[in-house]
C-alpha cells in the first residue's frame, strides 16, 4: 500500500470517528462516571476533543501535569512524559498534546507496519493483504482508543519499529525502541520473544551476533528495570504497577487467576446478572477474547508443519514470534482474573489482524468489516458518553 493510500485512511477514519462523536453527543445521554472529569474542561477544547481522554485518559493528564499521585503509578510513565515535554510546543495544553500525539503516532505506526509486513515475505503475503490487515486494524471496535489519550498509539509505533529495525540488523534502533516500548507498557517486556527468535536464528546460520544485538534483547529488560527502579525509590515497591492495579476498579486481582477461573466467572454472570448496559460490556468482552483466542490458535498451528510425521517445522519464524507475542499481549491481561478491557488490550495482537488479513474470500473480509464498523460506532459512541466500553 502506498503512503499516500495510507495517509488517506487514517485521515478519512478520524474524520467518521469525529462525526460519531458528534452524533453520539446529540442521542446518547450522558453518564460520565469515572474519577477527576472535570480536569477535561481545564484546557477549554471542544467536547469531541476532551471525550477522548474519558476514564484512564485522565490519569495521563494528571500525571503529565502533576506528576504521580497515589495509585497513579499502575500507568506506565513514557506517555505522560512526553505528553509534558511536548506540550510547551502548544501553549502547555496537555490534552491537545495527548491528542495529537496520539494520532501522529498511529499515523506512524501504520505506515511502520505497512514497511515491516513488506519485510517478512511469507506464504503468498501480497499488496492486499497487508492492506486489508491495517484497514482492519483501522476500523476494529475499539480502535478509536489509537486516537485517544491513552498509550495504544505509541505503544503500536515503538513495538512496530523496534520489529522494523530487527528485521534490517540494525540492532541499536532496534534496541532502543524496544527499551521505550517496556517503560510504555508492561506488555513491553515481551519483546523479548521477537529478538529471542532472531538470535536464534543467527546461530542457526552459524553467525556470530553482534553485541548490539545481544543489547537488544536484553532492553526490554532494562525499561522494565527501570521502571521498578524508580518506583523503589519513591513507594518502597519495585512492583508497584501490579500491586495497585486493584484500586481501579474492574474486579483486577493482584494475585495470579489462572484462564479457567476466568472463563467460570464470565459464565456465571451470563446466567446469573440483570441485563443491564454492564452485562453486554461483560459479553463483548468474553466474546472478542474468544475470537482472538480461536484465530491466533488458527495462525499458530496453520505455520507449524509436521515432517516425517512427527517432527514439526516453523514455517516462517517472524511469523511464529509475532504470533507468541500477540498470545502473549492477549493472556497476560486475564491473569488479573476478568477480560475486563481486553477489546482494547487486543488491539496489539497483530497476528490476529495479520491471519484475518490473509483470508482469501473477500466476501468474509468485508462481512467482517462491515460487523467491525458497526461496533465501532456504537462503542466510540457510548465511550465518549462516559460509558465504560474496554
Amino acid at each position: 500500500m502506498t503512503k499516500r493510500r495510507l495517509i488517506s485512511f487514517f485521515l478519512i477514519f478520524r474524520m467518521i470517528d469525529i462525526l460519531i462523536i458528534v452524533f453520539a453527543q446529540n442521542i446518547v445521554p450522558y453518564l460520565g462516571f469515572f474519577p477527576y472529569k472535570e480536569i477535561q474542561g481545564q484546557y477549554q477544547l471542544p467536547s469531541f476533543f476532551s471525550a477522548l481522554s474519558n476514564f484512564d485518559g485522565v490519569h495521563y493528564l494528571l500525571i503529565a501535569r502533576e506528576g504521580y499521585n497515589q495509585y497513579q503509578q499502575a500507568f506506565f510513565p513514557m506517555y505522560p512524559i512526553l505528553i509534558k515535554y511536548v506540550s510547551v510546543l502548544f501553549w502547555g495544553n496537555h490534552l491537545l498534546t495527548g491528542i495529537l500525539l496520539s494520532n501522529g503516532f498511529f499515523l506512524g505506526a501504520i505506515l511502520m507496519l505497512n514497511g515491516y509486513l513488506k519485510t517478512i515475505k511469507y506464504d503468498s503475503l501480497n499488496t492486499k493483504h497487508i492492506t486489508w490487515t491495517i484497514l482492519l486494524l483501522i476500523i476494529f471496535p475499539t480502535s478509536f482508543f489509537f486516537g485517544a489519550v491513552y498509550t495504544e498509539s505509541l505503544f503500536l509505533f515503538l513495538f512496530i519499529s523496534s520489529l522494523y529495525f530487527l528485521k534490517k540488523e540494525r540492532y541499536f534502533y532496534t534496541a532502543l525502541f524496544a527499551y521505550l516500548a517496556s517503560l510504555t507498557r508492561f506488555i513491553g517486556v515481551f519483546l523479548f520473544i521477537p529478538i529471542f527468535v532472531s538470535h536464534l536464528l543467527l546461530f542457526k546460520s552459524k553467525k556470530a551476533p553482534p553485541i548490539s544485538h545481544l543489547l537488544s534483547f536484553i532492553s526490554p529488560f532494562l525499561g522494565l528495570i527501570t521502571y521498578s527502579l524508580y518506583l523503589w525509590k519513591t513507594t518502597g515497591d519495585p512492583l508497584f504497577f501490579l500491586n495497585s492495579q486493584w484500586a481501579f476498579g474492574a474486579h483486577r486481582s493482584s494475585n495470579i487467576i489462572l484462564l479457567p477461573q476466568v472463563l467460570f466467572r464470565y459464565f456465571k454472570i451470563f446466567f446469573t446478572a440483570a441485563w443491564n448496559f454492564q452485562y453486554w460490556i461483560s459479553v463483548f468482552e468474553f466474546f472478542t477474547f474468544c475470537f482472538f483466542f480461536v484465530i491466533l490458535i488458527y495462525d499458530l498451528f496453520s505455520n507449524l508443519k509436521f515432517i516425517d510425521h512427527w517432527k514439526l517445522k516453523i514455517e516462517n519464524y517472524d511469523r511464529f514470534a509475532l504470533n507468541i507475542f500477540s498470545f502473549a499481549n492477549l493472556l497476560l491481561p486475564t491473569l488479573t482474573g476478568t477480560f475486563s478491557s481486553i477489546p482494547r488490550y487486543s488491539l496489539l495482537s497483530l497476528s490476529f489482524f495479520l491471519a484475518l488479513g490473509r483470508i482469501g474470500n473477500e466476501n468474509i473480509k468485508k462481512a467482517v468489516a462491515f460487523i467491525f464498523m458497526v461496533i465501532h460506532i456504537i462503542t466510540l459512541g457510548f465511550f465518549t458518553q462516559g460509558y465504560f466500553v474496554s
